[in-house]
């Protein structure tokens, strides 16, 4: 029988208590009397340590037990498996906990650059190439505008050259992510936002949409021109299932300023609900201030 993660746990708990103390008391309860029926399966001897009603643990209890996890491959009690890969557990010993472990994608973004200028062979050369990355390898201080873009298939279909970014030199396209890309964006989002660079948001003209682009401390919406989207915008693209998402955005209405460029795309939105999704958005696209400032969008050599 091997240890549960609770069962490890405790163990853990007890061993970080006995560097102040030469003796800690545990209850019995479910997970105690695993830890009792574990260690009469590898022969250790509990004697008076165990009783009906509690279980002492001391330094030479936790030495055998640690002792026995070595000869059976284990991970020693005092290792922590959580947030660890799956190969950084291997080197700990046998046991693989996937719960806890650290997902092979934790750390990635799928990135959009200009295709490489030597061609690889046996590829077909595009204009872009798009590389699954992790984003501690990324140079943050290369790029001077972030554009987060929502959707997958207006992800692959984004061109930097676009309008909106005519003067951008050096743009960082990423992919918001979903369940099987994207589990570092949070991060990216969060270390760039330090350097108070722009950060452009481009996905679909709804609650959801303008929901996710402020928890990603976005501060440009990429927006069709504001008489081009009234135009196309409609009910059928403002999902009935995104009401909850209204109110924050009511709120972020009623904050901004008089004149602010983001308070006429919202009556589209808030007031006539209607919506408009990434893919009718056509060009040309601009950036719209998204923040309570509502500061321009500059870009250009840095």
């Amino acid at each position: 029988m091997n240890l549960s993660s609770r069962a490890r746990h405790l163990l853990r708990d007890a061993g970080q208590a006995l560097r102040s103390t030469p003796s800690v008391e545990k209850r019995r309860s479910q997970v105690v009397n695993e830890v009792v029926a574990w260690c009469e399966a590898h022969d250790i001897e509990l004697g008076p340590r165990l009783t009906h009603a509690r279980l002492q643990f001391d330094s030479e209890l936790i030495s055998r037990i640690d002792e026995t996890l070595a000869a059976l491959g284990e991970p020693a009690i005092a290792a922590e498996l959580s947030g660890l890969t799956t190969a950084e557990q291997a080197h700990l010993g046998n046991r693989e906990e996937k719960s806890v472990r650290e997902k092979p994608r934790d750390r990635r973004v799928l990135a959009s650059f200009s295709a490489a200028l030597e061609q690889r062979p046996g590829l077909a050369r595009h204009p872009r190439d798009f590389l699954d990355l992790d984003w501690r390898g990324l140079d943050l201080d290369a790029f001077d505008v972030l554009v987060q873009v929502e959707n997958l298939d207006g992800f692959y279909a984004f061109e930097p050259t676009m309008s909106a970014l005519a003067n951008g030199s050096r743009p960082l396209v990423l992919y918001r992510g979903d369940r099987h890309y994207g589990g570092a964006f949070a991060r990216v989002a969060e270390a760039w936002a330090e350097s108070a660079r722009p950060h452009l948001y481009l996905g679909d003209f709804d609650a959801k949409g303008l929901s996710i682009a402020l928890a990603s401390s976005a501060t440009h919406l990429l927006l069709p021109p504001h008489e081009n989207l009234a135009e196309r915008a409609n009910a059928a693209h403002l999902p009935p299932g995104q009401q909850s998402y209204q109110p924050a955005l009511r709120d972020h209405a009623a904050r901004l300023p008089v004149g602010h460029p983001l308070a006429d795309y919202l009556v589209i939105l808030l007031r006539e609900q209607r919506g408009l999704r990434q893919q009718w958005f056509g060009d040309p696209l601009q950036a719209v201030p998204l923040g309570e400032s509502g500061k321009a969008y500059l870009s250009g050599p840095g």
